[in-house]
């Protein structure tokens, strides 16, 4: 953590709503992604990512610099994407849009094959739709590591939990989605 940051982290706990803007700045994007792999909503995602902001700013005073302060903020936003999933999932219906992958709908699609376009969006659909249906802690390790990108101990200090455990919940992840997905295209081909 530079200066910078710890010097804006005091100001913030001492109430300075600037200090906190000019803080969370270089975080905003990043918890969005992050709040969007786990609810595929982008507008849940922008709900619960301004929700886990409120709570930052709320809890800040709680911050105790053990850890980095992008660790304890993403933690909080996986924490607040849990908590909706929990309390909104038993109702939630879902659209075909999605299982789309939202950054390909961003890049330019240079394979402009009718069918290769086809079959990409086929496979990502089975692959959210697996991703749905991972336990949420084998869920959550799954998209910070293979979707978000985190590193292995970045994970373990998200989501406050040892390194053996991240590799654990991570493989085991991965199996699942393999099961599931090899499941899939065998109900497919009936």
């Amino acid at each position: 953590m530079d200066l910078n940051e710890n010097e804006l982290i005091k100001k913030c706990i001492n109430g300075d709503v600037d200090a906190f803007e000019e803080l969370i700045k270089a975080y905003k994007q990043k918890a969005y992604n992050i709040a969007l792999n786990m609810l595929k909503n982008p507008e849940d995602a922008m709900d619960v990512s301004q929700e886990a902001f409120i709570k930052v700013y709320k809890y800040i005073k709680n911050f105790n610099q053990k850890s980095s302060f992008s660790t304890w903020l993403y933690r909080i936003v996986i924490n607040t994407c849990l908590d909706f999933i929990k309390k909104n999932e038993k109702n939630r219906i879902y659209s075909i849009d999605d299982f789309i992958d939202n950054k390909q709908k961003e890049i330019e699609d240079n394979y402009n094959n009718p069918e290769v376009v086809l079959d990409r969006k086929v496979r990502n659909q089975e692959i959210h739709n697996a991703i749905k249906q991972l336990s949420p802690v084998l869920k959550t390790a799954v998209i910070l590591r293979d979707i978000q990108g985190f590193s292995y101990d970045e994970i373990s200090s998200i989501m406050n939990c040892s390194l053996g455990t991240v590799k654990s919940r991570i493989k085991r992840g991965r199996e699942n989605l393999k099961k599931i997905i090899k499941e899939s295209m065998k109900i497919s081909c009936l």
